[in-house]
């Protein structure tokens, strides 16, 4: 009858050699008989022998909590069957005395390589249980961190010119001057006012009945009369429109200078963009500081 064991695998001998080596070392006889048996199967089983006496010492230096009662039973009930269909103390014992006489692999069943690989398989589930059951941690233990809300900017609204001309209207120490119109036909019906603060250099017209102009064609200049520079050049106030049907234009004073000293406001007509210095041809609306 041929040999039904799988190839390249390790006989009885093998095995015993083995196990003595890892476990308590081998004399000089006992090691010359193991240098000439197969060393590529024995190098490779002796690498899994080894892997498993670590993996059995590992277990059995933890020092762990307790297992359940029905996780300790259910193991209990594994290695029992499995070691049910195994050889008796004594069936190894004869097989071991039978062929410790030849170092040649022989057709005997069930080998003790098949054996102890079923005792190493049964050791090493068995660790691999209790060490995953060790490090499973339960689950209350396990926290969620929740990421903080994102802080979202509130944005402030940006003031109207009407509002902030309110808000210097409401400043005692702004200048307030009222705008009288022009016999200019762009002036007719007009009225208005101006609102300047000296500190912030800020200020707004507001006008009521000013004409619609075309601004391809020509625009309204501001114009601001310092007491302390020559009358003949005022300071640029910016350029402004007043769209078609609008009752109402409250207009910020952008002063292109410092004004020391304000002693009036006037609106001019002038080409796009304005220019540097006004031929006051087309004076629309005048209001001094002091008023004579």
């Amino acid at each position: 009858m041929s040999d039904q064991r799988p190839q390249r695998q390790p006989d009885e001998v093998m095995v015993d050699l083995l196990i003595k080596q890892i476990t308590e070392g081998l004399p000089p006889a006992e090691q010359r008989a193991l240098d000439v048996l197969d060393t590529e199967v024995a190098s490779a089983f002796q690498r899994d022998l080894e892997r498993a006496a670590a993996a059995v010492t590992l277990a059995g230096s933890l020092e762990p909590p307790p297992m359940p009662a029905a996780l300790t039973a259910r193991l209990a009930q594994q290695a029992a069957e499995h070691f049910a269909s195994s050889p008796t103390v004594a069936d190894l014992d004869a097989a071991r005395t039978a062929t410790a006489k030849t170092v040649r692999v022989q057709a005997r069943a069930p080998s003790r390589a098949g054996i102890y690989g079923g005792w190493l398989a049964a050791a090493a589930c068995l660790v691999v249980a209790v060490v995953g059951w060790q490090r499973t941690p339960p689950p209350a233990s396990v926290a969620v961190a929740t990421p903080p809300a994102p802080v979202v900017p509130i944005e402030k609204p940006v003031p109207t010119p009407a509002e902030e001309r309110a808000a210097l209207l409401a400043k005692s120490d702004s200048l307030k001057i009222t705008l009288g119109a022009t016999k200019d036909p762009a002036a007719a019906g007009l009225t208005g006012d101006v609102v300047w603060d000296p500190v912030t250099q800020r200020g707004f017209l507001h006008f009521a009945g000013l004409a619609a102009n075309d601004p391809s064609v020509h625009q309204y200049q501001i114009w601001i009369f310092d007491a302390g520079r020559d009358k003949r050049y005022p300071v640029d106030g910016g350029v402004f429109d007043v769209p078609a049907n609008t009752a109402e234009v409250v207009i910020p004073i952008r002063a292109g200078l410092m004004v020391l000293k304000p002693a009036a406001f006037a609106v001019t007509v002038e080409k796009p963009g304005g220019v540097v210095v006004s031929g006051r041809e087309h004076v629309v609306a005048l209001g001094t500081a002091n008023p004579s």
